[in-house]
């Protein structure tokens, strides 16, 4: 007679104590060059993250030179006074990291992220970069000509083309917000390596920049390694520059860019309003989440579920610069694209879904899920040592304290409806709200004129 074979079965693993969790708290110091270094140990995470802010802003950038800052942030991976373009890609390469950079209203940002265990050699190409730049003629030329080649594909884009035009209506002809952070054809081809190199001498140096460096650093004399590295990085003691005014112009009207033959309309529908210094911020970010943070949201339950016209409208807020004295700026918007000949109809109810949210107010349910998915999933959306690290370099950016995102979140859970609700409102007023359309005037001109949601103007889609 066959023994029936018996399986062992290992006991089920039993669920342990919730662990509270908060945002990671960094550590801040400052280098003898006057570097400011914010380093987070984060145990397990063996790939380190480095954000080096430099207070090179666009609006320092000299008069018909747009896009200086951006071609300068580029040119920073471009070769060192040790070693050519070529050479010091396939450094980096061999220490297996990445190196990035970009130029925003507030500077220029660079990122690298690397193996722990290759962290002091890449630190030091990075150090490089900054103390020695090569800003070679054929390389800066090379940017310029990449740059150039750039600008027609973001013009042939619908969202950067809204993006763009929504600047330009919002801020005055003055202020460089109102201009392509990237800069425009006709200024960024005057750009050359001595306007590069000008800008970073009279911009770049430690003691107006700041490191942050998140991972797991078990083991890791920083120290040591930051004395070596950027601590040899040398510079004036030139004070920070001031953060100038800037005024805006919401007055209700659209804006419709025309694209003849569209067969989609892209909606860009903004105004400004304060920093993450004002008190109403977090009540904002709630109120705005509930409007149109995620699918569920008011305007995607109406817009894409009930009426079909879209897959999907986001409304968000979006800081464009912070000042010390809280007198900053970010951009509130509402996005999408929606079919061409629904455009006047998703634009009426779009409008529909704010006066009711006005006159009726959020529901607690619409609430207490915005506050799941903000604060809930909060612990996931910081798994990583870069999440972290580019967290931490915006709160230095805005000027806010270490611990402003651990607050955030506490002040999400504490905001009740009413206050969510008044905030929402506040950002997104009826009668106060720029429409950028890019789409086929010949459709949707009338159709909009229609509503009566502001003066209708076409301009060419260039």
């Amino acid at each position: 007679m066959t023994e029936l074979a018996t399986m062992d079965f290992h006991p089920q693993p039993q669920a342990g104590q919730p662990k509270p969790w908060a945002f990671p708290a960094p550590e801040r110091g400052t280098l003898d060059n006057g570097l400011t270094v914010l380093r987070c140990h984060r145990p397990g995470q063996q790939v380190v993250a480095v954000e080096v802010l430099l207070a090179a802003p666009l609006e320092a950038e000299p008069a018909g030179l747009d896009g200086v800052a951006t071609i300068m942030a580029r040119a920073f991976s471009e070769g060192t006074d040790k070693l050519s373009a070529e050479e010091f890609a396939s450094e980096l390469e061999r220490c297996g990291a990445t190196l990035d950079a970009h130029a925003d209203h507030p500077g220029v940002r660079l990122s690298l992220e690397v193996p722990v265990s290759r962290l002091p050699k890449a630190l030091g190409l990075l150090a490089d970069a900054l103390r020695a730049p090569a800003f070679s003629d054929s390389e800066v030329e090379r940017l310029v000509r990449n740059r150039l080649d750039e600008i027609p594909h973001e013009t042939a884009n619908p969202a950067r083309r809204a993006a763009k035009e929504l600047s330009k209506e919002l801020f005055p002809a003055t202020s460089r917000m109102s201009r392509p952070r990237q800069g425009t054809e006709e200024t960024v081809q005057k750009i050359d390596s001595a306007a590069v190199r000008a800008f970073f001498d009279k911009h770049v140096r430690p003691a107006t920049a700041a490191a942050v460096i998140v991972g797991d650093l078990t083991g890791v004399d920083l120290d040591a390694l930051l004395a070596e590295t950027l601590g040899d990085w040398t510079g004036s003691s030139a004070e920070p520059r001031p953060v100038p005014p800037v005024t805006a112009d919401d007055t209700g009207r659209v804006i419709i860019v025309d694209r003849p033959g569209a067969v989609q309309t892209q909606l860009l529908i903004g105004r400004v309003g304060a920093d993450r210094h004002d008190r109403v911020w977090p009540a904002q970010v709630l109120g705005t989440y509930c409007l149109g943070g995620t699918l569920t949201s008011r305007l995607d339950r109406v817009l894409r579920e009930e009426k079909g016209y879209t897959y999907g409208v986001r409304a968000f807020g979006q800081v464009l610069r912070a000042a010390p004295d809280g007198t900053g700026i970010a951009m509130l918007a509402i996005s999408g694209s929606v079919d061409t000949p629904n455009t006047g109809p998703a634009l009426d109810d779009l409008w529909k879904v704010l006066r009711t949210l006005a006159a009726e107010g959020l529901t607690d349910a619409e609430r207490d899920i915005a506050v799941q998915n903000l604060v809930g999933v909060a612990p996931l959306k910081f798994e990583t040592a870069a999440a972290v690290a580019g967290t931490l370099a915006d709160q230095v950016e805005q000027y806010l304290p270490d611990d402003y995102q651990a607050t955030l979140y506490q002040q999400l859970a504490a905001t009740g409806t009413v206050e969510a609700t008044a905030a929402a409102v506040s950002a997104f007023p009826v009668d106060r709200l720029v429409t950028v359309l890019v789409g086929d005037a010949a459709h949707i001109q009338e159709p909009v004129k229609a509503l009566g949601i502001g003066e209708v103007t076409v301009v060419p889609a260039e």
